[in-house]
């Protein structure tokens, strides 16, 4: 073969070398459009970049984990030119400064970039990515992220000609209602959760009370004719008396004309003399003087000009109308003693609380300024009529009172429970109230929560019962519900409840 010829061959082996990279390479490129054509799109768009984000493992937890990155651009080719900025940065609480945690994160292959980062405590921890390419152009993406909590969620990201994946799981209604409130949020709003459980509903009915005087032991004393008081002895109020014990003494000249002719009639032994001295006995009775005092006089035979009065009972002086030389009257008040060993204890009652209601009921009393101070009896007594302008209406207990501690007038309280056996209740602090509407939020988990109607029955304090709407088991928001409303209504497009 001369020079020529081989010249000739040797440009023939170089075309067909040529062709066959040209062909490869075609080939390559349609294998690639096509692998490209097939892989699913992005999870997140920012700016030139389409983004897949996985967390290992998938809920981050105190101490070491793993978040992997494929990075492509808008043809959905890999990113291997990519300089990555990563952290994970709980905020800053109260006296508590910011804690930033630096991923480094490294290529393992073409698109894809791998970072450990080691977390200290339990916690809102939002993660943020810088994204440099020197042929791509530059993004920066936020994630909500928590520990406990699976996944990352997009909060923020450089505009992008892209969309974001669309879901093809259609949700539910109730599902479509579910909004979501990250941890460090439930953080600083304080939100506690608790179960929805069947308990005993203890009613219990509280009403200011006041202690008063024993009706029945009340004893009023007067006289059955008009005098003067001479001494008296019942001197001031709140005295203690014993039952014959004298209260004062009284002139009246009707009165010693009647002790001086009874008294001379039993001087004489004549039938028709002992007659006048049986009139005059009985007036003597009927003006109100015992049979002792007339046996007495008749021993001492002579009349006294200032007759005592003693006491029919044995009690304390809680009113005097009189003092030492009053002229009275017959029939006027002139002294009230009570029984003060057992004392009233009366309280109001609205008309919705009388329905519970029932005499022989165990109540208790508290006295005012004495919290420690407790004692108990029963209810005797429930009134019959509503007081027409307070709409409420007396119930009694009768309290035994040995050493006096129970003074009349003295302000109480009176405590009655009601057992109204096992109901499914809940706080009463997670129910929110709209109009005629009652709203809780459940938790459904990963700081999903959703507002819930439902219809509420008996209640006291602390619990309400749930007629329908929830079940036992289920999990609910129990405290600053109002701060979670008005995260339910700026995260999703609920209507008004």
């Amino acid at each position: 073969m001369n020079t020529k010829q081989k010249f000739g061959f040797l440009i023939g082996i170089t075309t067909f070398l040529m062709l066959l990279a040209s062909l490869a390479f075609v080939y390559t490129r349609e294998a690639n459009d096509t692998l490209s054509e097939t892989e699913p799109p992005p999870n997140y768009w920012a700016g030139s970049f389409g983004i897949d984000v996985t967390l290992e493992p998938e809920k981050p937890k105190v101490g070491n984990n793993t978040i992997s990155l494929f990075i492509r651009d808008k043809n959905q080719r890999p990113v291997s030119d990519a300089r990555i900025e990563a952290v994970s940065e709980m905020p800053a609480m109260g006296s508590m400064p910011a804690m930033p945690v630096p991923i480094d994160m490294k290529m393992d292959s073409p698109g894809h970039y791998r970072g450990r980062y080691e977390l200290p405590m339990e916690g809102y921890w939002p993660l943020t990515l810088s994204i440099q390419s020197d042929t791509k152009g530059a993004a920066r993406l936020t994630f909500d992220m928590s520990t406990g909590r699976a996944g990352v969620e997009l909060t923020s990201a450089t505009p992008s000609g892209k969309q974001p994946k669309q879901s093809v799981v259609s949700h539910t209604a109730e599902q479509a209602a579910a909004f979501t409130v990250d941890t460090y949020r439930r953080q600083l709003i304080g939100v506690t959760t608790g179960r929805v459980e069947y308990r005993s509903l203890i009613k219990t009915i509280r009403s200011p009370a006041q202690i008063v005087y024993d009706e029945t032991s009340l004893t009023d004393i007067s006289l059955k004719f008009d005098g003067w008081i001479g001494e008296l002895k019942a001197d001031y109020v709140g005295k203690p008396v014993k039952k014959g014990q004298t209260l004062f003494t009284v002139y009246n000249p009707q009165l010693v004309s009647t002790q001086e002719e009874y008294l001379d009639s039993l001087k004489r032994s004549a039938q028709r003399l002992g007659s006048l001295a049986d009139a005059a006995r009985r007036r003597l009775m009927l003006w109100g003087i015992s049979p002792a005092q007339i046996q007495a006089m008749a021993r001492r035979g002579k009349a006294l000009e200032y007759l005592p009065i003693g006491s029919p009972v044995s009690g304390t002086v809680v009113e005097k109308h009189i003092v030492a030389g009053s002229a009275v009257k017959a029939g006027m008040p002139l002294l009230r003693i009570a029984d003060l060993s057992k004392v009233w204890v009366d309280a109001q009652l609205y008309e919705s609380e009388l329905p519970w209601i029932k005499l022989g009921m165990r109540a208790e009393v508290v006295l005012e300024g004495q919290p420690d101070r407790r004692f108990c009896g029963t209810i005797d007594f429930i009134e019959s009529a509503l007081d027409s302008v307070t709409r409420s209406a007396r119930v009694r207990m009768m309290l035994a009172n040995p050493d006096g501690e129970l003074r009349p007038e003295r302000y109480a309280r009176m405590n009655l429970q009601i057992d109204l056996g096992a109901r499914l209740l809940i706080p009463e602090q997670a129910v929110i109230y709209s109009g005629e509407n009652r709203v809780v939020f459940v938790d459904l988990g990963e700081g999903r929560l959703k507002p819930q109607k439902i219809k509420t029955g008996l209640r006291n304090t602390d619990y309400i019962e749930v007629l329908a709407g929830l079940a036992e088991g289920d999990k609910i928001v129990t405290s600053d519900n109002f701060l979670i409303a008005s995260e339910s209504k700026l995260k999703s497009g609920l209507e008004q409840w």
